[in-house]
């Protein structure tokens, strides 16, 4: 299986306060059968390259059947059910091991992936990958989450911090939200917002970000812990896993 190779870049000029790796990142999303990394499943997956105007320039999508039952919850959010998924989708351990690859490709080419939320969808397929006996992915960098971002720079704004919200909030449209391609895609283009926005103050390459995101997402979940116990969400001994990206 060959994998995508960038062009060239060229030397375009750009303001200095936007940093350089927004010129061409990838982005990757999953729409899975729930929530708990461990023990749910791949549905459909979005990995793709977006271009500094946004714009995609690569992208490939996929549909596998999870080989469980697929929740009424989980298709109310994505739309799909599990005759669909048996029907329609490739084997999970297939598309598993296609994911890993592609993403493999990515980093090895040096283009930071985005990915919001990205402690939920690279572990879920680092789970999955030992499930099906696929190499996962091991330390993946560099990679942007702008939901850490968004909660480091704008700490005190209020509101939820979902995608849609957040996408709203840096005008970055989304259509069809819960899709996995539309998901990827406006993620890599708040990543770009907020670069844009915060670049002044941001490190200047992916590399050093993702580095600086490893401590950012350790403080948010210290500070999201302390405020559950204060509200009687969370025992006074529990705590919020706070590793990033890959729980």
């Amino acid at each position: 299986m060959t994998t995508w190779q960038p062009e060239p870049l060229l030397d375009f000029p750009e303001p200095e306060r936007i940093p350089a790796w927004t010129r061409l990142v990838g982005v990757f999303d999953l729409e899975t059968t729930g929530v708990e990394v461990e023990t749910d499943r791949i549905v459909t997956a979005h990995v793709g390259v977006i271009d500094g105007s946004g714009a995609v320039v690569h992208a490939r999508d996929w549909l596998a059947d999870p080989g469980v039952e697929i929740p009424e919850g989980a298709t109310a959010v994505h739309g799909i059910t599990t005759a669909h998924a048996r029907a329609e989708g490739r084997a999970a351990a297939e598309v598993v091991a296609d994911v890993v690859a592609a993403l493999r490709g990515l980093f090895a080419a040096g283009i930071p992936v985005v990915a919001y939320n990205a402690c939920y969808d690279f572990s879920l397929l680092k789970h999955e990958a030992v499930r099906h006996g696929i190499a996962p992915l091991r330390n993946p960098a560099p990679i942007i989450d702008p939901l850490v971002l968004d909660k480091a720079h704008d700490r005190f704004r209020r509101g939820k911090r979902t995608l849609e919200a957040v996408a709203a909030h840096y005008a970055v449209p989304l259509e069809g939200a819960h899709d996995a391609c539309a998901d990827a895609v406006a993620a890599g283009r708040v990543a770009q917002a907020l670069a844009e926005r915060f670049g002044a103050e941001l490190p200047p390459t992916a590399e050093e970000l993702h580095a600086r995101q490893i401590g950012w997402a350790r403080a948010q979940a210290a500070s999201l812990t302390e405020y559950f116990i204060k509200i009687g969400r969370l025992d006074a001994d529990d705590a919020l896993d706070g590793n990033w990206p890959v729980r």
